[in-house]
C-alpha cells in the first residue's frame, strides 16, 4: 500500500500539526457561496475540539514515518446509518503532509479507516468530499469509493 513504512497511531493532545493541515480542506476551487476563511476557522475549531476534548464516538489517527515523522492523519467519527440504524464509520477528515504526497500515505490511512470499521462491525465507511477537491477524489475512487448520496445546496439569499 505505503511506499514507506508507517506506523498508524492515535493522536494525541499536542499532535497539533493536524491543525497545520487545514489549509489542505481548501486548496482547490470550493463552491461559490464558501468562503475560504470560513471554511478553514470552522474546520480548524473543529478538529481542535476533537483533539482537546476527545468526544465519544470520535478517533484522530496520526501515520508516522520509520523515523517518526509524523505524514498525515485521519478523523474517524462512528456514526448511525439513517436507513438501517447500524454504525457507521465516517472519514471527518484526512490530509498529508505536502512532501508526503504519492508516497501511498493516504490509501494507507484509508485502509486503517476500513479496518477500524471491521473491528467496530461498522456496515459503511462514508466520506464527504466537495467536487473540486479532484486529488482527493481520485485516491477515493482508486480506493473503491463510489457515491451513494448527493447534498445539492443552493444559497438563500
Amino acid at each position: 500500500m505505503s511506499t514507506i513504512p508507517l506506523l498508524i497511531r492515535l493522536a494525541e493532545d499536542d499532535d497539533d500539526f493536524i491543525l497545520g493541515l487545514v489549509t489542505r480542506f481548501v486548496d482547490f476551487t470550493l463552491p461559490p457561496w464558501r468562503r475560504r476563511h470560513e471554511c478553514i476557522e470552522g474546520i480548524r475549531q473543529d478538529l481542535l475540539k476533537h483533539l482537546e476534548d476527545q468526544p465519544a464516538n470520535s478517533y484522530l489517527f496520526v501515520a508516522e514515518d520509520e523515523n517518526g515523522d509524523r505524514a498525515g492523519f485521519i478523523h474517524l467519527q462512528r456514526t448511525t446509518d439513517f436507513f438501517t440504524g447500524r454504525s457507521n464509520c465516517h472519514v471527518s477528515d484526512l490530509a498529508v503532509l505536502p512532501q508526503h504526497e504519492g508516497k501511498g500515505i493516504g490509501k494507507a490511512l484509508l485502509a486503517h479507516a476500513e479496518d477500524w470499521a471491521r473491528e467496530h462491525h461498522c456496515q459503511l465507511v462514508t466520506l464527504a468530499v466537495f467536487p473540486g477537491n479532484e486529488r482527493a477524489r481520485a485516491v477515493y475512487e482508486a480506493c473503491g469509493y463510489s457515491t451513494d448520496l448527493l447534498r445539492l445546496a443552493k444559497p438563500v439569499r
